[in-house]
């Protein structure tokens, strides 16, 4: 009886050893789980006044057991998030939590100009919730609360209504963002040096536009901004010249469309543009597809130079009829019925057939391809986000990453994409949107206009 006792005491001791190991490991094997991921999405490396923070936080099943965000600098610690306190500042989806708070001067008022680190802390429960499984971030950051400088240098613009100007101004510190703003559009500048002037960083240049379906009393202020968000803006002296655009009405006929409707088809098979139905096909192009390509042109203007390459008027294509003039307000009729409206936004240029095409100004080819309703087309860059763009070509003889000067031969002119003849598509672009080109063919506004305010910038007479 004595042994058997023995025996069972002994195997209950083995048994609770043995129970004490595993729970002694897998509390072991908890603390070395990994804790929340965490992502701090914003700010980046500045906090300004009105800085948010942006952050996000997984973990399995959304478990948290703590999420903690706080600032710290000069040995102080000011707390900006805490889960249990803070819950309508938190967005959940499945296992992800995404924290948008305040986290700038004015959330924080004891902030000061200089460095300063984020902090996340995180936790999750795991064991049953008997233990946490923890991960930190921090992210070094500079408090920067005083505003950028600006002051405007050029003066007289004058902006037709659907046309460029030019401004000159001086920004710091180097770092900031900065351009002019016509209504809801930016336009970037470019530093000075990309007119020839050295040894001034903080000197900068930027063409603009007013469009010409913006309002002539569109605010049109200079900017400039920092990574903290810290804005200043100097409004522009300017004034506007009304301008009448036309009306005009696109017959357009089965004729028409079943030449031009398959052919873009074919050359846009990601667009599903239908072919048996043939109006529905031209309205998907002349609405869609035109909207599209013309934003892939905009997108272009990212590319283009840092540096002016020309430094006088362009060229219009040589003895050409005007067929078509930018912003015309189309209406396209079908079988006596108004089936779309439509803006063309360039000049449609004609002389004889297969003609060649020759560059409107020196620069580099940022396009040369098939572009739906442009049809083959090439886009020329010519430095300071200004571009030109010439389509319906037949043939395309120039490559991207080509130099061209003014007056080359480029392709020759077509009716290729949504073009009733052979004619050659010409618009001028600043900033990605297309302009009037009347201004850039004019010697007198060249020189009035951007010349002049370059000279200025330069100390030359």
């Amino acid at each position: 009886m004595m042994q058997a006792m023995r025996g069972l005491l002994k195997f209950l001791f083995y048994l609770i050893l043995l129970a004490l190991i595993a729970g002694a490991g897998a509390w072991f094997w908890a603390g070395r789980l990994d804790g929340p991921a965490i992502e701090v999405r914003q700010p980046g490396k500045f906090i300004g006044q009105a800085s948010s923070l942006e952050m996000m936080a997984q973990a399995p099943g959304g478990a948290f057991s703590r999420l903690t965000v706080a600032v710290e600098q000069g040995g102080k610690t000011y707390q900006v998030f805490a889960l249990n306190n803070d819950e309508a500042a938190v967005k959940r989806s499945a296992d992800r939590l995404l924290v948008m708070r305040p986290i700038g001067k004015r959330a924080l008022p004891e902030l000061k100009s200089g460095p300063a680190r984020i902090v996340v802390n995180a936790a999750r429960p795991v064991l049953y919730g008997l233990r946490n499984a923890e991960s930190s971030v921090t992210r070094d950051v500079q408090v920067r609360l005083e505003p950028p400088r600006l002051t405007v240098l050029s003066t007289f613009h004058f902006v037709n209504h659907g046309g460029s100007e030019f401004a000159v101004f001086r920004a710091t510190p180097e770092d900031v963002q900065s351009g002019v703003r016509v209504g809801d559009k930016e336009y970037r500048s470019f530093p000075a040096s990309g007119i020839g002037i050295s040894g001034d960083s903080a000197l900068r240049v930027a063409f603009f536009a007013l469009l010409y379906d913006q309002p002539t009393n569109s605010r049109i202020d200079v900017f400039a901004r920092d990574e903290a968000g810290n804005q200043v803006i100097v409004p522009l002296d300017y004034r506007v010249f009304p301008k009448q655009y036309k009306k005009s009405r696109i017959e357009v006929d089965d004729r028409f469309l079943q030449r031009v409707v398959p052919a873009i088809a074919s050359t846009s098979p990601e667009e599903q543009i239908p072919t048996d139905d043939i109006l529905n096909g031209f309205l998907k192009i002349n609405r869609d597809l035109r909207q599209k390509n013309n934003q892939y042109i905009r997108d272009l203007a990212k590319k283009s130079s840092a540096e002016l390459l020309f430094m006088d008027a362009f060229q219009q294509l040589g003895n050409s009829a005007v067929q078509a003039q930018f912003a015309d307000a189309r209406t396209y009729i079908y079988n006596g019925k108004e089936v779309d409206q439509q803006v063309h936004l360039g000049f449609d240029l004609a002389t004889t057939a297969n003609a060649p095409i020759s560059a409107a100004q020196r620069g580099v080819v940022v396009h040369a391809d098939d572009l739906g309703i442009y049809g083959n087309c090439v886009v020329i860059d010519h430095g300071l986000g200004v571009q030109s763009l010439y389509g319906h070509l037949s043939s395309i003889g120039v490559r991207v990453g080509d130099k061209v000067e003014k007056g080359q031969e480029i392709g020759r002119s077509g009716q290729t994409g949504l073009a009733g003849g052979d004619h050659l598509h010409f618009t001028t672009l600043v900033g990605g949107e297309q302009v009037t080109p009347v201004d850039w063919w004019s010697t007198q506004w060249m020189q009035d206009r951007v010349l002049r305010k370059i000279a200025a910038a330069r100390g030359t007479p």
